[in-house]
């Protein structure tokens, strides 16, 4: 099963640029970057050419010492078998963190052979981006995929329900979706917040219902990842990256989710584990979200650096990592009242790290109150809140209306589609589109 990515339209938009730079595709192990870049240079291209430089290490000389463009091009072509044209070939260096000299030759393809479609991708890119200070800055493009979004499953899932689910997103108004759609949208919503992120996983779902075998293939994932910790970090770095990565449930699983260290091991301070932290959010694992000490613009003026959150890239992995079993939460609102509302609070992270480029923050007033989510719109602090199941109270957000008399306040929850005065409530299956309902609720 062969699912059509949104990245898919980026990728057309960069081959159709008349002054192209070459890309990097970013994003973690198996979210399907691979396959989409395999579809757009079969789809789009006369002659597609792929290289795996993770597997096929004895390609790396080519790039090794050698920073002629056209040097590296004349050995790609003899390997290929056939001449590689500018224009109407794709060249494709998969795991090109593996080599970094073939991560540094990118700058001279687009000093001197422009005209060359390339593109890089990897799993671990961030990694060596964030460390490599002979890096091409200025000389690459950079493109983020990220785990499925649920209107890509939805059209593999119930190709009527993806047609009216878009309807409701383009209509004028923000009337509430009738029952007879809402509710199989909030079933299906429950399928792909447990198996719907990572391509393997949906498609075996989808194929066969056989909710243990999709378990597998997800913990198949999390050892792959366990691998690279040991792989591309060094024996004292890696075992406090495990450590982070294991405290993630236990530290979601509190009411106040602010990250502690002492969860990870008793006694653990700050900078012993910073570096492990920021492992994750190379690689992409984990998103990392600040506390703000005060609403206003830019946000980042605001942060404050040693209260944060932590969550993981995709709800269906946090589930495995946490060792729960999804029977127990496929029926009714116990899905998202359980965990400590985490699994929402998860997706609508993920939702908000997609449509702003990068992790929102929060906000806390003494104890007081706390806003799950804020971000900036247009010069506006927006705040957010996550409700679990159809409890409907939100003080938290009334608190923040009297300080900071927003705009607009949001609730993304498991109730319909409603604005009443200025909260807007989003179904938990529209955050992914969060911006295009709080736009449209200020236009109305």
């Amino acid at each position: 099963m062969e699912f059509k990515r949104e990245v898919y339209t980026d990728l057309l938009n960069w081959k159709l640029k008349q002054k192209r730079k070459p890309l990097l595709l970013m994003g973690a192990r198996q979210i399907g970057k691979t396959t989409v870049l395999k579809s757009f240079g079969e789809n789009e291209y006369e002659d597609f050419v792929y290289l795996n430089l993770e597997r096929q290490t004895d390609v790396h000389e080519f790039f090794m010492g050698n920073k002629d463009p056209q040097s590296i091009m004349d050995n790609l072509s003899l390997l290929h078998g056939r001449e590689i044209k500018s224009n109407t070939t794709l060249l494709v260096l998969d795991e090109i963190q593996e080599c970094r000299d073939a991560l540094i030759a990118l700058k001279y393809f687009e000093e001197e052979l422009p005209e060359i479609h390339i593109i890089g991708a990897g799993s671990l890119l961030g990694l060596s981006i964030g460390n490599d200070r002979s890096f091409p800055v200025g000389k690459v493009e950079f493109l983020d995929m990220y785990p499925m979004s649920f209107s890509e499953y939805l059209e593999q899932a119930d190709v009527k329900l993806y047609k009216t689910f878009h309807h409701y997103l383009n209509a004028n108004s923000l009337n509430p979706i009738p029952n007879a759609f809402f509710d199989p949208l909030q079933n299906i919503f429950k399928e792909f917040v447990l198996f719907g992120g990572m391509p393997e996983v949906a498609s075996l779902y989808l194929e066969n219902r056989n909710t243990e075998e999709a378990q597998k293939i997800q913990e198949q994932i999390l050892r792959a990842y366990e691998l690279d910790f040991v792989k591309h970090a060094d024996k004292t770095t890696s075992t406090k990256i495990q450590q982070i990565w294991n405290s993630i449930p236990s530290q979601l699983a509190k009411e106040n989710k602010k990250f502690i260290y002492k969860v990870v091991r008793s006694g653990a301070r700050a900078r012993e584990y910073e570096e492990a932290i920021q492992w994750l959010v190379q690689a992409g694992l984990v998103y990392k979200i600040p506390r703000v000490q005060k609403a206003g613009t830019p946000l980042k003026a605001y942060e404050d650096v040693t209260a944060f959150k932590i969550y993981v890239f995709e709800t269906g992995l946090l589930m495995r990592l946490s060792g729960l079993d999804p029977k127990t939460f496929i029926t009714g609102d116990k899905f998202f009242k359980e965990f400590k509302g985490s699994i929402a609070e998860n997706y609508v992270c993920q939702s908000l790290t997609k449509i702003l480029g990068k992790p929102p923050n929060y906000w806390t007033s003494e104890g007081k109150a706390e806003i799950d989510y804020l971000i900036e719109y247009n010069g506006n602090c927006i705040p957010i809140e996550v409700k679990a199941g159809t409890e409907t109270k939100a003080k938290s957000l009334a608190t923040f209306k009297d300080i900071y008399h927003p705009i607009i306040r949001v609730r993304i929850s498991n109730l319909n589609l409603k604005k009443t005065d200025d909260l807007l409530n989003i179904p938990l299956f529209f955050a992914e589109y969060s911006d295009v309902m709080i736009k449209k609720a200020l236009r109305l």
